[in-house]
């Protein structure tokens, strides 16, 4: 599909550095700008900086140094109130673990999203619904994830991290608790996202899982470099 130019990046990060006790410099003077309908994976081993990293990009940290622009908003200096309006407005989130309340129900899982979200009370279960049936579970709606294979929670998870139409998808290994089958529709349901116009960063130390994405980063001991 044609997508039109945006003014800005989706995220933008200027030499920015993130420096912990010790001390230990978890990243390193890194410099990233994904546009808006990228699909980029972050791949690297364990302790190479990805965490972190992850945590910047989804405002759960601050960087030590540098700046990162979302969606062209500065977040370095912003107040925690911005920093958590940006979040719960711009960015969704996917996890390994899933992180879905176990005893309710599917659409009640989703729904809980547009409570910190910015979604009108009156749009909230049409955009639920909407959501669902995007990743293919319309059908499941009264399900609890209890109930459920992982590759149906993972895809519940997705739907409640779109259903605020976010400008950015964050995925930490989200293949990481699935087995091939699952893992594949996982990454078949990313790519038609991405079809839809999507942004998506997916954080992953799974080379297949890699090799989906448009653009590959590589992280080294906090040094980000594009592959080719």
């Amino acid at each position: 599909m044609v997508r039109p130019v945006a003014a800005h990046p989706v995220v933008e990060l200027r030499d920015l550095t993130r420096t912990f006790p010790g001390p230990v410099d978890a990243l390193r003077g890194v410099n990233l700008s994904v546009e808006s309908g990228d699909y980029v994976s972050i791949i690297g081993p364990s302790g190479s900086g990805k965490s972190t990293l992850l945590h910047i990009l989804g405002l759960l940290d601050r960087p030590t140094s540098g700046e990162y622009l979302l969606d062209g908003h500065p977040t370095g200096k912003a107040s925690e109130g911005d920093r958590a309006a940006l979040r719960g407005g711009r960015i969704g989130f996917v996890f390994q673990s899933f992180h879905l309340l176990p005893q309710r129900t599917v659409l009640d899982n989703v729904l809980l999203a547009t409570l910190y979200s910015g979604v009108p009370r009156a749009e909230r279960e049409e955009r639920a619904r909407a959501a669902l049936d995007r990743v293919h579970l319309g059908h499941r709606l009264s399900f609890t994830p209890a109930t459920m294979s992982g590759g149906e929670r993972q895809r519940v998870a997705v739907a409640r991290a779109v259903v605020a139409s976010p400008k950015l998808l964050l995925a930490d290994e989200p293949t990481g608790n699935l087995d091939t089958k699952n893992s594949a529709g996982i990454m078949d349901l990313f790519d038609e996202l991405h079809a839809d116009g999507l942004t998506l960063v997916v954080i992953t130390h799974d080379a297949a899982v890699s090799a989906r994405a448009g653009r590959r980063v590589r992280i080294t001991d906090g040094d980000l470099q594009e592959v080719s």
